[in-house]
């Protein structure tokens, strides 16, 4: 690509970095959660959440799990601030839940922000100024010193109003653009708020370190973290938190390598809505700790649903792809794909298996409310046998002896390829019924009756093209009886060479399904099936059906 040359590295790495969170290989237990969806991701809108839509959203992430929730920037709007005031005042807030709001270090907009959180149970005042280089030279025109200043006086302004305002308080600072700052000038920075904070063990501080830009790799950042988490004051009383957002698309890595370099808390988002290309996605965060065997705290069991409240109030929408919300994300559409999970799911079955572990499925979709009919497995043109024999089966008890089920793949192939179209169970089972089942025409057997006489006789009445006959013929057993009578009568040359059956449910009075594969003189096996309360007319229905088949 042109012009190349204008970048470089922009981001800082510590000048000593111990790297021990290289040596870890999971994450052990969930992060604190802190939402900023009302915040973070709302100010990245078209058009941000109405006051009901934030209501709405905020139930939402409480009914999910959050305990900690970034509910706005009070100063920012009176939209923001009447909603802060609405959860204060209306008792929207449940006893085990923290709202956050936001401000800038300057007087008159934590003012404002004390003013919004006034009376509220409990409460977080996240205050924040930029450090970065970028920043301070272009935007600030300040010193080093003079931004660490902007920050020591924020933090003295919200301790004083604290002591002065109704309600229960904790401190968050962030240095806004932290990938883009010094690491030891960030430390130095954090720690001077620190002294002025005092944290202790009933009042502990949040330290945020906000990617604000994701400017380097993954392991960069997740070095950076380490560095401030070895080397922050009053560690044990600090709660080292990161808010990473995702430019270079790596924002769940930064989380989790984070996590593992020593942070605390997590912010973040549903989905990643947020500014540009997004906040980091908690969804993807809890549920790829999930899939190990973590609980992560918060539940995603009804994914429909909180995916229909996401898009309703924020007119975004959850992409098909979205890890482990997305409506395609189980979906199999290639058949070999399809095989693998049906015989993955049948494994499990047969083996009481304790833990998951079924191809291509990273965890069971049921766990966040999908259903495998017409979610998992999905027929088009790439299916396979093993996907339409599972819908079959799973769905309408269609047990097909494993070559009919590759005749039935090929079919269900062909008419998704000619309609250009992905097929619905229904759709699936209604070429079965056309192609396999209870056919006919041109050959049908309406009756047939049955006597001992050296083995099994048969008498019956054979309808070929409007033509009937009745024709007698021996055999060793019902069906070969009168499949001897049709060859006897039509001068027919084929086998039986596949016949299995069995109960549609349980119970006497079920239905019952036969499957017969005949082989004609070329050695090509043609499939029928065949339904009835009597097994023998299902599989004579079934036999009929196959010469049907071999005959157009």
């Amino acid at each position: 690509m042109k012009h190349v040359e204008k970048y470089t590295k922009n981001f800082y790495a510590p000048l000593q970095a111990s790297r021990k969170w290289v040596e870890k290989d999971c994450i052990e237990k969930p992060p604190i959660w802190c939402s900023v969806d009302l915040r973070d991701g709302n100010q990245a809108l078209i058009t941000p959440m109405s006051l009901e839509e934030k209501i709405e959203f905020f139930q939402l992430l409480v009914k999910v799990g959050f305990k900690e929730i970034e509910v706005g920037f009070p100063a920012a709007s009176e939209t923001e601030y009447q909603f802060v005031r609405a959860l204060i005042e209306q008792n929207l807030i449940p006893e085990d839940v923290t709202i956050q709001v936001l401000t800038q270090a300057r007087e008159h907009i934590i003012r404002r922000t004390f003013e919004a959180v006034k009376g509220a149970p409990r409460s977080v005042v996240h205050v924040y100024n930029s450090t970065s280089v970028a920043q301070r030279e272009q935007v600030f025109h300040k010193s080093k010193e003079e931004i660490k200043q902007i920050a020591v006086d924020g933090a003295a302004l919200l301790k004083k109003l604290a002591d002065e305002t109704d309600g229960n308080f904790a401190f968050e600072y962030s240095p806004e653009s932290f990938t883009g700052t010094e690491v030891e000038y960030a430390l130095e920075v954090c720690n001077a708020v620190l002294d002025v904070w005092q944290p202790g063990p009933d009042n502990k501080a949040i330290i945020n370190l906000p990617s604000t830009v994701e400017m380097s790799m993954p392991h960069v950042f997740a070095n950076a973290v380490e560095y401030m988490s070895e080397n922050l004051k009053y560690r044990e009383n600090v709660i080292l938190s990161l808010h990473p957002h995702n430019d270079r698309g790596c924002g769940v890595s930064d989380a989790e390598m984070g996590i593992l370099a020593g942070a605390d808390r997590i912010e973040g988002t549903l989905f990643g809505n947020g500014e540009r290309t997004g906040n980091v996605d908690i969804v993807t965060l809890a549920l790829n700790m999930y899939s190990q065997g973590v609980d992560p705290k918060l539940n995603f069991e009804n994914m429909p649903e909180i995916c229909e409240v996401y898009e309703k109030c924020t007119g975004m929408h959850v992409y098909e792809r979205q890890p482990y919300a997305g409506a395609l994300v189980f979906a199999a559409f290639s058949g070999s794909h399809q095989d693998a999970i049906a015989k993955g799911m049948k494994w499990r079955k047969e083996h009481n298996c304790e833990h998951w572990t079924v191809p291509y499925l990273p965890i069971d979709p049921e766990d966040v409310g999908r259903q495998y009919d017409g979610e998992v497995i999905r027929i088009n043109s790439q299916s396979g046998k093993g996907g339409v024999g599972y819908i079959l089966e799973q769905k309408y008890g269609l047990k097909m002896p494993p070559k009919m089920r590759e005749a039935m793949g090929y079919a269900a192939k062909n008419a998704s390829d000619i309609r250009h179209k992905e097929l619905s169970a229904e759709e699936i089972y209604e070429i079965f019924e056309n192609t396999f089942l209870n056919k006919t025409a041109p050959l049908n057997v309406p009756e047939s009756h049955y006597k001992q006489n050296g083995g099994i006789q048969a008498e019956v009445t054979i309808c070929m093209k409007g033509d009937t006959t009745v024709s007698t013929a021996k055999g060793n057993g019902r069906l070969d009886a009168v499949s001897n009578a049709i060859k006897d009568t039509l001068g027919m040359d084929y086998k039986i060479a596949v016949y299995e059956e069995h109960a549609m449910e349980k119970g006497s009075d079920s239905m019952a399904m036969a499957y017969v594969g005949i082989e004609d003189s070329d050695g090509v096996l043609h499939w029928g099936a065949g339904t009835d309360a009597d097994i023998i007319k299902a599989s004579i229905k079934a036999l009929v059906t196959a010469i049907n088949t071999m005959l157009v």
